[in-house]
This record gives structure tokens, C-alpha cells and sequence, in this order.
């Protein structure tokens, strides 16, 4: 596995980036923890999300080369469930924007297949690959209507709704609410029982291949870091609120160069 670039970039040029990035001799993943939703923590001094991904990263680290995707998704799962107390896994079966929650896709060597789990993207050679959240798009577009609205009506103005997405507010409970399928209808790494059909596994033959790994905070993925980088750029300029031709549950904050914290890795195999 040759390494070409990588990126690690937290979307507020205050904050540190998180550890998203696992390289060892016969892995490479991307992880991407999952935004908070409710103000309940397992970590005082960090949230769920980043804290979720860190456990993914510790996992990936140990384990053993040759293990299969069965394999990871149940260890993976057991490193995360070993956070819960077991007074509160009824709780958090019936409220799973609690759980520590991440996303991944992972690459192994020796197996020559990519693992997605949850809503992550990658690019083999020139065909693309995503594991999106179901019901995103519907509320996604649902906040883009909010927003059309408050415009039209002069009751808020992009540079207003930049410093506080009230539009993003509106559709938290919604969120919320789809979160109530978390691994039933989709994918993630939460410490609870994976549904293996809705992960995804690419297969590789034995040429070479370049391959891109990539959490969703590149809307537009490309072959080149620095391309992915201005497409992200040009909506920002264009697009702040993510309310047209990319539509998202969130706006460019004030300040941020994203929307999202981001992670991209380019190799050979």
C-alpha cells in the first residue's frame, strides 16, 4: 500500500482534527463520529461521536490481519458495547441518538476488500461508492424549504442564518426521529447488532488500483485532495447554506471552512 496524500481538516480553523485517519501495515480507514444530537456524554471531556471514533481506532490498530468483514463488524461492535453500562442498554435501545456512534470504511490488505459501514465514500479508480443515510435527503430538503421560505418573507437573511441556523434547529427532531431506525434500516457502529445488508463490501481483483477514501464531509469527491478541496471551496462561495444544488441538514457556519469536519486518504495497492 503506497500512501499519495491525506487530509485531516476540522471544519472551525480553531479546533484540532480529530484522530479520523488509521494507517497500519494492512489497514487503512477513515472514521468519522457522529454530530450530537442530545446533550447526553459517556467521555466528560469529549463528545460521543469523536469518542465512538476513537474506540473504532483503537480497534483497527489490534486487530489481526487476516480477519474478514463478519469478523470486524462484530469485534468492532463489542469495542464500543464494553462503554455501556448494562443498567443502561434498555435505555439505549429505545433512544439510540444517546449511543456512541461512528461510521467507517476501512480498507484491508489482505483480504483486498473495502468495508463501509454508515455514511461514508470512496472512489475505486473511476467508479464511485457511497452508503448514504436513508431519510437525509427528505430532510434535508425539508430545511432548504424552511429556509426559501424565511428568505422570501424577509424574517432572516443568509448572513444571519450563517451565525445560528434556526432553519437546522427546526429539523433536529426529525433527526432525532430517524435515528429511532439506527441499524434497522441503516448502518452504523454504535455498539448494537450491525444489520450486515445494509453495509456495503467491494470486492478487488488483484491489479492495481488507486483508490480514495473519504467521510461525507467532501460533497463532491474527486480523484485529487486539492480538487476535492475546491469543489468544497466553490460551495461555499456559491452555496453557504446548502440549500441548492447540494442540499444538506446543516449550513457553512460564520467563520468555518466547512460544513463538517472532513477526512480524505489517496493509496495504491
Amino acid at each position: 500500500m503506497e500512501i499519495i496524500e491525506q487530509a485531516l481538516v476540522s471544519k472551525s480553523p480553531k479546533v484540532k482534527p480529530e484522530d479520523g485517519i488509521i494507517i497500519t501495515d494492512n489497514f487503512i480507514a477513515v472514521i468519522d463520529g457522529s454530530t450530537s444530537k442530545t446533550d447526553k456524554r459517556f467521555s466528560r471531556w469529549k463528545s460521543n461521536g469523536r469518542y465512538c471514533m476513537q474506540i473504532i481506532g483503537k480497534y483497527i490498530s489490534k486487530m489481526p490481519k487476516d480477519i474478514r468483514f463478519e469478523q470486524f463488524v462484530n469485534g468492532v461492535t463489542m469495542a464500543v458495547r464494553k462503554k455501556y453500562k448494562d443498567s443502561q442498554i434498555e435505555y439505549l435501545l429505545a433512544h439510540p441518538e444517546d449511543r456512541l456512534t461512528a461510521s467507517c470504511i476501512v480498507f484491508s490488505r489482505v483480504q483486498r476488500q473495502i468495508w463501509m459501514i454508515g455514511d461514508c465514500q470512496c472512489l475505486v479508480g473511476d467508479s464511485y461508492y457511497n452508503n448514504p443515510k436513508p431519510y437525509e435527503e427528505e430532510i434535508a430538503n425539508k430545511r432548504a424549504g424552511i429556509i426559501a421560505d424565511m428568505l422570501a418573507n424577509g424574517h432572516s437573511t443568509v448572513s444571519q442564518l450563517r451565525a445560528h441556523d434556526t432553519a437546522r434547529d427546526a429539523v433536529i427532531p426529525d433527526l432525532i426521529a430517524t435515528m429511532k431506525n439506527q441499524n434497522i434500516t441503516y448502518s452504523v457502529v454504535d455498539g448494537f447488532k450491525i444489520p450486515i445488508d445494509k453495509t456495503h463490501v467491494i470486492t478487488l481483483d488483484f491489479k492495481p488500483w488507486t483508490i480514495v477514501l473519504a467521510s461525507d464531509g467532501y460533497p463532491f469527491l474527486k480523484p485529487t485532495l486539492k480538487e476535492s478541496e475546491s469543489f468544497l471551496d466553490s460551495q461555499l462561495r456559491e452555496d453557504p447554506l446548502n440549500i441548492h444544488a447540494f442540499k444538506a441538514t446543516k449550513a457553512f457556519i460564520e467563520g468555518n471552512n466547512s460544513f463538517d469536519d472532513r477526512a480524505y486518504i489517496r493509496f495504491k495497492i
